[in-house]
Formats: structure tokens, C-alpha cells, sequence
């Protein structure tokens, strides 16, 4: 369409969405509400501003399919106790003399092969009650040392925003993933060494509250690790031998391969169902997310975002993770940050000459810099997961918000600076 949003409209946009989500009204209608509004206040009227809503509500479908089809391998996961026995494994495996260190690996792992963060904290969060009440660590520390290595491994991951980013650029999912590895891990040891300098400070874990959830008959660690697996596999093939297997196919294979391996098939359709009711949320948040990117993509915000930018002399790539943070900070979401940075910005960071993958990747990394802001559910999950007072949750802000920007700084170097592509 051949309309132009002015900057006030895309501010007020923005601006309205932001103060209904604080307000707790749901995220998905909050950016409606917001795009309407801001639509109206830029001088394109009402029927304009609704067009550009479902615009860009469409470009968010494709998105939508495979993050739906993807509730099969995260159902599998969870449902199964899959989850539970990758992270006990790990822990196991790194040590309680590592303890930090073994919550944010094993979160991490569990991120990355395709469980949503706030659920792979929740999943590891009584092992992390355990442990901290044998060895004495605050909650702050478990807590920061699971979010840190979640978003290490959300990151890399087939999580809906690794495939709302691949799919606005148009890279495969398995590129996408691959491209947060060298951030991924410079940003767990960095969990680590934060975490550490936590463990004395804030409250401690009372007996009580580290007593175990009941026996789940678990599977074993190498019949849960067959659905990332698989899921992974067939990604790869696509790379490997030039054979497209969409996320659409992989992601659900993978999570029937697991299912069969772990001798839960009959469970599969429960398990489905437990999934897709995970991911629905998620799904109705992107449509509600590409409503207000089809106001601010058409507006003339972005180009005096840009002319910024370059007037400041800065290099044309930090648009991508400054985008990346600020619509993260806009929404509280990773997903929803990636998705509105990457349908806003996509296009005009590639024409400065920014690489799609390298573009792709550093918005993905910005948006984990203020994806665990007080107005998203990611705060109050993490937070409820181990029991922790509001006012403690707050005083961990500033070091989630450092992990983030670890993340960003370290994506924005091997990809804006150094110019590494895979």
C-alpha cells in the first residue's frame, strides 16, 4: 500500500501498546489496540490503518505454521518427562561443585533443543531448590545462572523467535540456530561468572521448600535426546545435502521420533495437544505482533531512526541490534522483539549491506536484552518458579539485562564487525 504513518502515529502506536501491556492487557491485543491507534494518529484513517494491520498480520502466517507445528516436539519434551531428564542429567553429570554453572548448561541445553524458556527454567527450577539449599547459594544466583543459560540456548534454538527470524530473512532455521553458538557460549560463562558473584546475596532456600514434586517414571537421557535430535537432523539436511525439510515436517518427526523412542507413542496425541496449547499463545501473539509492525514498517519512523544512525556516523549494522533491544524493551518478548524488529528493519538493514543471516542473528541477540521486563510473563514465571518476592525478582534486572547485552555485543562483532557468516 501507498501510505505513509508519520512518526508521532508510529510512536503512539508503540506507546499505547506498551501502557495496555503493562496494564495486563493480553500482548496480542495491546499491539492491535496500539496499531489501531497509531494508524488513526499518523493521518491515514481508519481503513488504511486496518489494511496495514492484516498486511501485516499475513506476513506473519508462515511464522505462525511452523511455531504451530512445532507444539509437537515441545509436547513431547515436556509432557513426557523427556525435559526433566535432559536437565537432571546434565546437572548430574557437570557436578553440585559446579552447581551454577550445572543449572545454566542444563537450562541452556534444554532452551536450545526446542523447550520455550520460561518452561525450561520452571522444568529445572526444583533441581535448583535442591541444590541451592545443600550448597547454600542464594536464589538470586539459581535463578540468574537458569535465565542466563536460557537465553544463551533460546538463541540457538528452533524456539518461535529463531523461526520468526529465518523466516522474515528467509535462511534456513538451522543457519539461524547455528549463528548463536559463538554468542551462546561466551554468554554462559558470562551466567557463570555473574551467578557466582550472587551467591552470597539476597535470600536463601529454606528446607522446606526444595522437597521434590512427586515420581514421574521418567524415560532414559538417550531415548529424550532422539526428538531434538531427529528435529535437528532433518533441519540439517537442508544445509548438508540440499535437501528441504521444512520446520513445518521436522520439528513434528522429531518430536513422533522421540515419542516412539521413548515408548510414549500412544501418549502422542495427548502430548500434541499439551504443545499446541503451549505454542496458541505464542501463535495469537505474532498476529497481534504483525499488526503493529504493518503500521510501523509503513511509516516514517524507521527512516528517521536510520538517518540518526547515520548522521551519528555509527556503522549501518547496529540498527539491527539496537532494533532488536528497543522492540524488545517494547513488548518484553523475545519473539515478539524479533519478530517486529526483523518485519520493521529487515529490509532496509540489508539494503545498507548488512548480510541477511548476520542481520538476522544480531536483531535475535538484541532481543534478549530486555526480554525480561516486568510487563511480559517471562518476569513472573521465572520468578514464581522459585519463589521469589517481587522486590528481589526487580534487583535481578540489571544482571539479566548484562547477559543480554553480552549476547548482542558479541552477535554484533562476529557479524557486523568481524563479518563472520556460516
Amino acid at each position: 500500500m501507498d501510505v505513509s504513518v508519520s512518526v508521532l502515529g508510529a510512536l503512539t502506536a508503540l506507546i499505547v501498546a506498551i501502557v495496555l501491556i503493562l496494564r495486563k492487557v493480553p500482548p496480542a491485543y495491546g499491539m492491535m489496540i496500539g496499531a489501531l491507534a497509531g494508524g488513526i494518529v499518523g493521518g491515514i484513517g481508519l481503513v488504511d490503518s486496518v489494511n496495514l494491520m492484516m498486511d501485516g498480520a499475513k506476513g506473519m502466517i508462515p511464522a505462525v505454521l511452523r511455531i504451530l507445528a512445532a507444539g509437537v516436539l515441545a509436547g513431547v519434551l515436556i509432557e513426557s518427562g523427556g525435559a526433566k531428564t535432559i536437565a537432571e542429567t546434565l546437572v548430574r553429570k557437570v557436578g553440585e561443585t559446579r552447581a551454577l554453572f550445572a543449572l545454566a548448561f542444563a537450562t541452556m541445553v534444554l532452551t536450545a533443543v526446542g523447550v520455550f524458556i520460561d518452561v525450561a527454567v520452571i522444568t529445572v527450577a526444583p533441581i535448583a531448590l535442591a541444590i541451592a539449599q545443600r550448597a547454600d547459594l542464594s536464589r538470586m544466583a539459581i535463578l540468574l545462572a537458569m535465565i542466563g543459560g536460557g537465553k544463551a540456548g533460546n538463541i540457538m534454538s528452533p524456539n518461535p523467535n529463531a523461526i520468526s527470524a529465518a523466516e522474515a530473512f528467509n535462511i534456513p532455521l538451522t543457519s539461524m540456530m547455528m549463528a548463536g553458538i559463538v554468542p551462546a557460549l561466551i554468554g554462559l560463562f558470562v551466567t557463570y561468572m555473574i551467578a557466582k558473584r550472587l551467591s552470597n546475596k539476597g535470600t536463601k532456600i529454606a528446607a522446606q521448600e526444595s522437597v521434590d514434586n512427586g515420581e514421574q517414571q521418567l524415560p532414559s537421557f538417550l531415548a529424550a535426546m532422539m526428538a531434538p535430535i531427529t528435529a535437528i537432523a532433518l533441519l540439517s539436511l537442508r544445509p548438508l545435502a540440499g535437501w528441504v525439510i521444512d520446520p513445518i515436517i521436522a520439528l513434528p518427526v522429531g518430536g513422533l521420533v522421540g515419542a516412539l523412542c521413548m515408548g510414549r507413542i500412544k501418549q502422542i496425541n495427548q502430548y500434541a495437544i499439551s504443545g499446541l496449547g503451549k505454542m496458541t499463545g505464542v501463535a495469537v501473539m505474532l498476529l497481534g505482533t504483525g499488526t503493529l509492525a504493518g503500521i510501523i514498517s509503513n511509516s516514517q519512523l524507521k527512516n528517521v531512526i536510520i538517518d540518526s544512525l547515520a548522521s551519528s556516523g555509527l556503522p549501518a549494522y547496529l540498527l539491527a541490534p539496537i532494533s532488536g533491544a528497543l522492540m524488545s524493551l517494547a513488548t518484553a518478548s523475545t519473539t515478539a522483539g524479533t519478530a517486529v524488529a526483523s518485519s520493521v528493519f529487515g529490509s532496509t538493514i540489508m539494503e545498507l549491506g548488512v548480510a541477511s543471516l548476520g542481520a538476522a542473528a544480531m536483531i535475535h541477540a538484541g532481543a534478549t536484552v530486555f526480554d525480561h521486563m516486568p510487563h511480559g510473563s517471562f518476569f513472573h514465571a521465572t520468578g514464581g518458579s522459585v519463589n521469589m518476592a517481587m522486590k528481589e525478582r526487580l534487583r535481578l534486572i540489571p544482571y539479566e539485562t548484562l547477559i543480554g547485552l553480552v549476547l548482542a555485543i558479541v552477535s554484533t562483532l562476529v557479524f557486523g564487525v568481524f563479518g563472520w557468516f556460516l
